[in-house]
């Protein structure tokens, strides 16, 4: 998984997104207050298609509506606006439509500024881009893809909001838990990771692991120019790379991680390589 998956672009002309604190709305009337806001809101360089061909099937990602724009469209957001939902969303079908075997799933986590029509028609935007691609709520347990095949469904779509109970279609949040460390320290990160799998649930729901560093006012103040990626990512990312190695799918393993920038490094082969060693389990089990 990528994490702001859809970070890739963001509008530094735009205003600032209501998903930010209103002093640094304020602050961001100054372009130049825009461009670092950008540094430090991207984070990732791949386009939707250019990530999904290289590998990644789990998007994270945050919706708002344009305040003062007239109609209903919504646009991704980190910070500054990015692409509207639309086009990503028609991109990641594309991708679908030309490999009808792969399976996708798609974090709708965060909502800001919109209201219950901007919901609705967000989520029949969803409907008419993915159709019989979409996979109504089920038991996880019974999710394989074998089943997916079976049915022709591609899509998984979690919604956290309320209205998700409205629709057949729309997973609950609470079955796509991802705890956040909320920390700039790799090591505190890795022990955050480690704790969370112990308690992660044995049945019923996904489970995410955000292998990111989040920075605080103060490294962002202290590295101004610099941006995420030069201040945390490039250095962390390594060790980072070797937990993932470290670890085990299956029931109490890793299940879905995501990371910034995800083609800095191996980060998608290194995770799909980790199912190996299930079919090795299985092997030995037969």
């Amino acid at each position: 998984g990528s994490h702001d998956s859809f970070s890739y672009w963001v509008d530094e002309k735009s205003p600032v997104g209501p998903d930010q604190a209103t002093a640094i709305k304020r602050l961001a009337r100054i372009s130049l207050v825009r461009r670092i806001v950008k540094k430090w809101s991207v984070t990732q360089n791949l386009t939707f298609e250019e990530q999904l061909e290289g590998g990644i099937r789990y998007f994270d990602l945050r919706v708002s509506s344009k305040p003062g724009e007239i109609g209903l469209e919504t646009y991704f957001i980190h910070g500054l606006f990015g692409i509207k939902v639309w086009d990503g969303l028609k991109e990641i079908n594309t991708f679908l439509e030309q490999h009808p075997k792969e399976v996708i799933f798609l974090d709708f986590n965060h909502f800001y500024a919109m209201d219950d029509s901007h919901h609705h028609f967000l989520i029949n935007r969803i409907r008419s881009t993915f159709e019989s691609k979409l996979c109504a709520v089920e038991c996880v347990e019974y999710v394989t893809l074998q089943y997916m095949w079976e049915k022709k469904h591609q899509v998984l779509i979690f919604y956290h909001h309320p209205l998700h109970e409205e629709y057949s279609f729309l997973w609950p949040g609470n079955k796509m838990p991802a705890p956040w460390a909320n920390t700039t320290n790799v090591h505190r990160l890795l022990q955050f990771l480690e704790t969370t799998l112990e308690e992660r649930s044995r049945y019923g729901t996904f489970h995410v692991s955000q292998a990111v560093l989040t920075p605080r006012v103060r490294t962002i103040a202290r590295h101004l120019i610099r941006g995420l990626k030069n201040t945390l990512v490039h250095r962390n990312l390594p060790m980072i790379l070797n937990w993932v190695k470290e670890q085990k799918p299956g029931v109490m393993g890793v299940n879905i991680i995501t990371s910034d920038f995800v083609e800095l490094v191996d980060f998608a082969s290194t995770v799909i390589a980790l199912n190996d060693l299930l079919l090795e389990e299985d092997e030995s089990t037969s």
